[in-house]
Parts: structure tokens; sequence; C-alpha cells
């Protein structure tokens, strides 16, 4: 929260808890020898902890304890001298915590209130991952500054800044090192530092509608600290938002808010704040801001070129102008005064952010406007001061430092608004989220009598939910009554509609068509689908591409080669004059050689612009994880886009990735006179033990045969099996799944094996000649061929078929045109493997491939050096995934198949795989143009402004221009990423060179 907020420290009270015999909860300094006064609260006294700066000796923490004893309503205070603290219990009735910080400082101290929740037992969950803005940022320099800064500090595992977004993350340990520590140290830096949101689960912040007065805010504060389960709060009265810490275990955040509404009667209304929300808000303020300066700089300006270059035109006008008045003419005083303005109070901002990188031991581009706009405007004072005196008056260049500020800040506003649009991809997703939802109140029975609206963000899992058609789903469920089309192209790129009945799984942000649906929610917050979605965009966005550390080498070297070369020209020219190498007439009138040499390395101090180059890669990989999010293709990092702009080989897995990934029977023969229906049932029996995705196809086939059950009715119904299972089964003992072979189990005390030849083999089961004849047929015909033994002898055999993608033949020929060789992997035998290749058209195939084995095969691909890509969907992907260089977890795939992913592809289709790979060259041909202009900018820029040219076609360029110049570069580069928005999803037919009449 912003300097200046109250933290209330709430302690549980004595006698408010019956079930509480003492006050464990309670912790005071260590400091303190004799705290037992301190642990006899009476109910309704409470205990903060103050820092107070300005102890030197005994008696000052005596005079503190005494002026906070003597304060109406405090019950105790105790002061430690060394740790600079104090301890004050008192009357919240009577005192506010403001009371107590005034009091100590009338006594000649600094107080603050310790924001460290210091009178509840939070037990530590691990390092938290916390989201802060930084405003102030001009070019990578001060992104490497303000790293090296939150790097060093204690407790921080891991800090990563982007100059694009003006947000870093940082990941620490909440038991070292607090939020407002950090915020501190960005700010002690010279940056403006506020937290955006963190990873605990245990913190909500709340608009507060409803509070005018002192009263009022008092009011909320006691309904606060009434509420069981909270343990910390701060109300800012700016933004009317109050920042509650509860513990969850003891407190929803539904029933906080319906507790502080019940609590006011009615008067205050609360609504959940989003963090996406008030970080929108800020960079919106930002470029208002920067606006506002350019206006009034632009409105200073203005007069200032009016009078050096439209007045002289203007007789009577230039007369008034070359009045005298004291030592100076008006038309001086005039312009002293407004570039005065200018310069100290619009351009504060450039001497501000230039001193903190100076005091970091780093340079950026402040550094440079504050070197070029003070050169000019102190040279123009001199100027008028050596005139007064001597009566010798040179020209003066107020309007350089006026025009340059200026335009520096046009720049900065129009680069606010470029990166604004860099961001949209955030801004969309946000807005997907739905704002309320409609909670319905059922019995046990789940019917419904009755129903309220909430906010969406106040959703838990279990809740019923319902959803009327044109609303959006609020939460990620399942539907437990209805049925109706919902649009999930927002979510999946997936432009047609997905028929959602009874058992079927809704994401919450996708849109009901139709009929109206009741859902059960299962996975809100962080948890949810969309919250994950925003999640992996926002960290790719902060990730940086290996491509960037150029930039931010040359961010480390550029602004002091800069500095040098400005001084050289100056010296250059000087010197060069003094020795009469060129003409006269080239200096000014009533200019002289020293002015002559300042206005060229002005110019090459403020033309140089290291934001180009700062901004060349990471606004390309915003746009690029922006437009890969719209298209399905969640992009994790800058790092997993280099590597994909390189891929060589593509690897997928056979089941689920080529194939549907349902399997059906297509064959089931009996070799010995078993009859059908009981070699169906002993092989259905011993399977149904088992989560195999061919063991659940089997299970539907021998129920179908059974009961004759539509398969569309039997899948996914968790009753129906237990119904069926119960009476037609055989009872298994000792059954045993073994990985990449089958199932193992008695019955009736003798041994059924359902799988492979490895397993049959391995359990000396003789497969006959005309068996194996048969299996080969079915194997050649790209099916999977099941062999069934019971008590040693083989009696059957299973074909299983899964059919391939129907653009996985195009997609596998897409690839080659792309010169991106595909491999397909499977632990099926060669057989079928070989057939599914062949109609895929792969000719690298690997079967018979365990699934840790998978790894070693994508490894033995990177053995030249190659970039590998793994695509998978499943858990035994996983291993494979993290081994690629680059992982593609596809149709959502497993949870830990996504983790596992450097790509999450939406949707359940290969071609968007093409799209990845796609979207990676053209994000990185776009990086590279941004890194040629940037650089050849500042190439041809430089010996420009130097006056190279000078001498042979009499080019010069003024400072003012060479401003409007570096101004316009970073903006030149932030609008070429944007170019990438256009970006359209390649077509296969172009890819493949497909004509259609």
């Amino acid at each position: 929260m912003a300097p200046g907020l109250r933290d209330l420290q709430l302690t549980r009270l004595a006698g408010a808890d019956e079930e509480s015999g003492d006050l464990e909860d309670v912790r005071l300094l260590d400091s303190y020898e004799d705290t037992g006064s301190f642990n006899r609260i009476e109910e309704g006294m409470r205990t903060i902890q103050v820092r107070i700066t300005g102890m030197t000796c005994a008696a000052c923490s005596n005079s503190v304890e005494s002026a906070l004893n003597s304060v109406n309503g405090v019950l105790r205070a105790s002061v430690a001298l060394l740790q600079n603290r104090a301890d004050v219990v008192f009357d919240p009735n009577l005192v506010k915590d403001e009371d107590v910080k005034n009091a100590i400082e009338d006594a000649g101290f600094e107080a603050e209130i310790l924001p460290e929740p210091g009178t509840f037992g939070t037990k530590p969950h691990g390092a938290l991952v916390g989201q802060f803005t930084i405003g102030g940022m001009t070019c990578a320099a001060c992104v490497n500054s303000v790293e090296g800064i939150l790097r060093n500090l204690p407790g921080v595992k891991r800090a990563v800044v982007a100059l694009a977004t003006s947000l870093g993350e940082v990941e620490y340990d909440p038991t070292v090192i607090s939020k407002d520590d950090i915020v501190n140290a960005i700010e002690d830096a010279g940056f403006e530092g506020s937290l955006v949101q963190s990873s605990e689960q245990d913190k909500i912040i709340l608009g507060v509608a409803g509070i005018y007065t002192e009263m009022d805010v008092q009011l909320l504060e006691g309904i606060l600290i009434q509420l069981k389960g909270v343990r910390q709060f701060c109300f800012d009265k700016m933004t009317r938002e109050v920042e509650v810490l509860f513990d969850p275990e003891v407190v929803s955040s539904r029933s906080l808010v319906d507790g502080i509404e019940a609590g006011s009667n009615g008067q205050f209304k609360l609504n959940v704040t989003s963090p996406y929300a008030r970080m929108t808000s800020k960079d919106v303020e930002e470029a208002s801001k920067m606006f506002r300066l350019f206006t009034s700089s632009l409105f200073l300006s203005i007069p200032v070129f009016l009078i050096r270059v439209v007045c002289p035109h203007i007789p009577r006008v230039y007369t008034l102008l070359l009045w005298r008045c004291g030592p100076f003419q008006m038309g001086d005083w005039l312009k002293w005064v407004l570039v005065s303005l200018v310069q100290f109070v619009i351009g504060k901002r450039f001497y501000i952010a230039a001193a903190r990188a100076l005091r970091n031991g780093s340079t950026n581009m402040d550094v440079l406007v504050a070197l070029g706009t003070s050169a000019s405007y102190f040279y123009s004072v001199y100027a008028l001061l050596y005139g007064a005196v001597t009566g010798f008056w040179s020209p003066t260049y107020f309007e350089t430092s006026a025009m340059l500020i200026t335009f520096v800040l046009l720049g900065k506003y129009l680069e606010c608004l470029a990166k604004g649009k860099t961001s949209d991809a955030i801004k969309k997703l946000v807005e997907l989220a739905p704002a309320t939802a409609v909670l319905l109140f059922t019995d046990k029975g789940g019917k419904s009598f009755g129903e309220r609206e909430i906010d969406a963000l106040l959703i838990q899992p279990g809740d019923t939910l319902k959803v009327l058609p044109g609303t959006k789903v609020p939460a990620d469920g399942v539907v437990a009554w209805g049925a109706s089309y919902v649009n999930e192209s927002m979510v999946t790129g997936e432009s047609v509609p997905v028929l959602k009945e009874v058992d079927s799984l809704v994401i919450g942000g996708t849109i009901n068509l139709h009929g109206a649906l009741h859902i059960k929610a299962t996975k809100v917050g962080g948890d949810a689908v969309l919250s994950q979605i925003i999640s992996l965009v926002e960290t790719a966005q902060m990730s940086k591409a290996p491509i960037q550390k150029f930039a931010d080498f040359v961010a480390s070297i550029f602004v002091p080669t800069v500095v040098a070369l400005a001084l050289l020209t100056l010296l250059g020219w000087y010197i060069g004059g003094a020795l009469g190498t060129y003409p006269e007439q080239w200096l000014p009138e009533k200019g002289n050689h020293f002015v002559f040499a300042l206005m060229f390395g002005i110019s090459v101090v403020v033309i140089a612009c290291p934001c180009a180059l700062g901004l060349a890669t990471p606004t390309a990989v915003m746009v690029a994880t922006g437009v890969g999010a719209n298209n399905g293709v969640l992009i994790k990092g800058g790092d997993a886009l280099e590597r994909a702009q390189k891929i060589k080989y593509v690897i997928f897995d056979k089941t689920g990735t080529l194939t549907q990934g349902k399997a059906t029977v297509t064959t089931a023969k009996v070799f010995t006179g078993m009859d059908r229906g009981e070699f169906l049932r002993l092989v259905a029996s011993a399977e149904a033990s088992s989560e195999h995705p061919l063991a659940k196809a089997i299970m539907e086939y021998a129920r179908h045969f059974h009961f004759f059950d539509e398969p569309s009715a039997t899948k996914d119904s968790p009753k129906h099996n237990k119904e069926t299972n119960s009476g037609w089964l055989f009872d298994v003992l000792e059954f045993s799944a073994l990985p990449g072979k089958g199932v193992r189990c008695f019955i009736d005390g003798k041994l059924l094996l359902v799988g492979n030849r490895k397993l049959m083999t391995e359990s000396g089961i003789t497969i006959p000649t005309h068996v194996e004849d048969f299996l080969v047929e079915l194997e050649e015909s790209a099916k999977t061929g099941i062999l069934v033994a019971y008590d040693y002898s083989l009696i059957g055999v299973l074909g299983v078929a899964d059919p391939l993608k129907r653009e996985a033949a195009v997609v596998v020929e897409g690839l080659k045109k792309m010169n991106v060789m595909p491999v397909m992997v499977t632990g099926d035998n060669w057989r079928t493997a070989r057939a599914v290749a062949r109609e895929v058209g792969i000719q690298d195939v690997m079967a018979e491939v365990m699934p840790a084995g998978k790894a070693d095969v994508v490894r033995s691909f990177q053995k030249d050096g190659s970039v590998v890509a793994m695509v998978g969907d499943g858990i035994n992907d996983s291993p494979a995934l993290a081994a690629s260089d680059v992982g593609m977890a596809i149709g959502a795939g497993t949870d830990i198949a996504i983790e596992a992913a450097d790509y999450v592809l939406m949707r359940n289709n290969l071609e968007d795989v093409i799209t990845a790979i796609d979207l990676s060259r053209k994000t990185f041909a776009r990086i590279r143009l941004n890194y040629v202009f940037a650089m050849a900018y500042n190439v041809v820029a430089i010996p420009i402004a130097a006056g190279v040219f000078y001498p042979s076609l009499g080019i010069m360029l003024p400072p003012w221009a060479a401003g409007a110049c570096m101004a316009l570069s970073s903006v030149s580069v932030v609008c070429s990423s944007l170019l990438l928005r256009r970006y359209k999803k390649p077509r296969l037919t172009t890819i493949l060179e497909i004509t259609v009449e």
C-alpha cells in the first residue's frame, strides 16, 4: 500500500475465544525480560509495534515510554532501546495508531507503525512470489540496476524486471523480508514502487462504498477487529480500499465480505478489487501524467521558440523584447523565466532519475538528457551574466533546453501509449472474467430454494451457480443440470460451440449460448483455467529472451561511451577552431569557437538513445505472447520463443497426440472353445482396475456386448459403472499393472494375463503360429493387438484402433515444408508404429519405448546440437517435455504436462504446432529488425550530430532536433513490435502450396 497508510495489527483478545486458554498467538519483542504484564491484556485492548528512530540512550527510551503512557487510552507501553521498537497496548475506542505515532513524534523522535504482523502466529508457507510496479525506468540500464538491488536483498531468491511492462516479479522468503521492505528498496533506489499482487492466498483487497467521515472509518475498523480470522488490515482513505489479511481456515473471503456488510447494517457496500484492474489504472495514470508534463512543457516552450524565431520579424513586438529591464533585455528575462520552469519544475524528473542512476553506480538515458539540457541551459545563463558584466553579448540557447525536454516528454508519452498497446492481451483476458455470479441455495437433494447475486471473485469450490443464456460461465466447474452450447473460442481458440450436458466440464469466462445451466464450481481463483492463462501470459511477458543479454551489455557501456564521444566532439571542434582548420564564417552570429563546439557536443549527448535497444526484445515478446494467447497458443517465455524458431526436429507422441486418444475395440477373436461373452467377461474383470486408455476401451466394448449399452451413454458414467460392475464381473485377486506390458491377476485361482508379446514371453506363454499371423495382420493395419492368456494358455486376441486426427498427415507435411523433421515415438509395437507412421508420412519412428525412455529419445536427437521439440498430452510425456528444448503440451493436457512444457496448445489440434513455430520465427525476425533499426539509428545519428558531414555537406543537427530524433527512435521500435499484432495463423494450403479451385 502507499506510504502513510495505517497497518493495524490485531491480537487475539483474552476472552474473545472461549476455547482458547492461553495467548500463544501473542508474540512480543524478544528483548523484553518481563512479558507477563503484556500477556494479561484486557478484553477490547489491542497491541501494536512501533519502530522508533533517534533514540541514543536510556533517557531517550524513558522519554518515549512516558510520552506514550501519558496518552489517554494507552494501557501500557514498553520501549526496547536496542531494537528501536515499542509495544503499545491501548483501547482502540479511545486511541488510534496515528495518535501513538504522533505522541512519539511530539517527544522528538521519528515513528513508524510496523507493517509486519507481530501479534498473530502465522506459519510461513514457503517462498512467496510478489509482483510490483516499478515506475521511472527508462532503459535497460535502469532494469539492470533494479534487478541488481532486488537480488542483493536478504531473503530474495529471484528477481526479474521487465521494462516494457514496468513490472518486477520477486520470489522471496516472507520470514526474512516483507513486501514493504521490497517496496522500500525500490524507492530507496530512486524509483516508484508498489505491490500489485502476491501468491498469498489469505489476502483480499476490497473497495468500500459508504465511508464519508472519520466515524465511518472507525466503524469499519471496529467491525474488522471483531471478525474472527482477521489478522491484519489496512485502509487507504484516498482509494477507499481496505486490504485484509485473514486466516482462510477460520473465515472465507465471502464470509468476510458478508460480515462487514452485516456489521454495518448495510451502510457499507463492498466489491473485490482485481489486481489486474489496479495495474491497468496505473498504466493509464502513467500515460496521463506524461501527457500533462508534455502539454505543460509545450505551453511554456512555444513562447520561447516564438521569441527566438518569429518575433524578430514583428517590429513592434521585437522592440518590446529589446527593451532593457535592469541588466538584461525583456526578451532575455522572459526566456530565462520560462525555460527555468521547464528545466527545473517539469524536467525535475530527469534530474531525479539521473541522480538515482548515478547513486546506484549506473547510467541511463536520463543522465544524457540531464547533461544535454543542463549544458545548454547553464551556458545560456553564463552568457547572460557574462554579457551583463563585460558588455560582450553571446547568443543564448534557452530554446534548445526547452524544446529538448518537450520532445523527450512527447516521446515518453507516445512510448507509454505504445507500451499500453503491447499489454492488450492481458487486458482482454481480464475482461473475459465475469463480474458477478448467481449463487443458488440448494438442499441435500440438490433442489434449489433460493438465489443471490455475488461478486464472481467470491465464488468458492462447491458452490452451485446459475448460468443464463447469453451470460458468461462464472467459474470452472461441472454441469449439474441442463444442456446448452457454450462458446469457448475466447479461451481455446476453437470457433465451433461445444455441447455441454450433465457432468460436462465448463470453463470460466466462456459464454453460454442457448439453454440455462446449473454448474457446480470446482476451480476458483488462481486454480481456474482463465487465471492460469493470464498467469502464463504474465510470466512470458516478464521473461527475458537470451538475445536480451546483448541489449543489457550495450546499455551498461552505452552512456559512458556517448559522454566520451561528446567530449571528444567538443574538444575536436574547439581545438580545430583554435588552430584555424575551419573558416570563421561557420561560427554563429556573435558566437565563438567554444559555443560552436558545444552545440555539436550537446547534439551527440541528446541524440544517442539506449531506450530503443532496451525495448527491441521485450516489446516484441509481449506482443507475441498476446497474439499467441488469442490464437490458443500460450507461450511461457522469451527464451522459449527464441528456441522454438530454431527447431529442427518435432517428436510426436502417438497416442492422444497424433491419434484422437479414443481407442475402440474393433476385433475380439477367441482361439479356444470358450464362449465369446465369457471371454470378454474375463478380460473386463482384469481391466476394470486399470486406468489405461486401452483398458477403458475394452471395458466399454465388453459392457456393450453384455448389456447392449450405447457407448456414449456409458462413457464417463461412474454411477452406471458401479451398478453394472457389481453384477457381471468376476472377483479379482492380486491385480497388478505392468507398465509397457499389460496387467496380471488371478480369477478363480487361475492366472489371467492381458497384454503384449513381451508379457506373454516373460510369463512362459507360447504364442501359436496362427495367433502370431493374426496379430501381425492387425498390426500392419495400424491396430494394436492385445493377447489374453488364462491358466497359462493363450485364449484370444483383441484388436484396438485409435483413429488418427484428421489434420495429422497435413501437419506433418507442413512441417517438412518448413524444414522441420517430424519424428514419432510410442510404446506400441514396431508394426503398428510403422503402419501409423506410413499413414501420416513420418519416416523416423521409435517404437516399444517405455514412458521413461521417451526422454532418452529426445536426448538422442539433441546430440548434434539440434533443437528438438516434443509434443505430448499426458503425464507419461512429462519427462520428455522437460528434456526437450521446446516442450509443447497439446489439448490443454494434464497439469503435470503443462508444468513441464514451454508451450501450451489449448486446442486439441496439431495445426497449433505449426502456428507456434511460425509465430516464433516471425517474432524473432521482428526482434532482429528492431535491433538493426536501433543500432543503425545510433550508428548513423551520432556521426551526423557530431558534425562529421558538416565540412563536406553542410549538414548540422541543432540540439533540439537531435532531441526530437532521440524521442521518436524508441517509439519507432515499439511501433515496429506492434506490427506483430497483425499476425495471422498460417494457412496449411499456403504452406503445402496447394491450389484450391
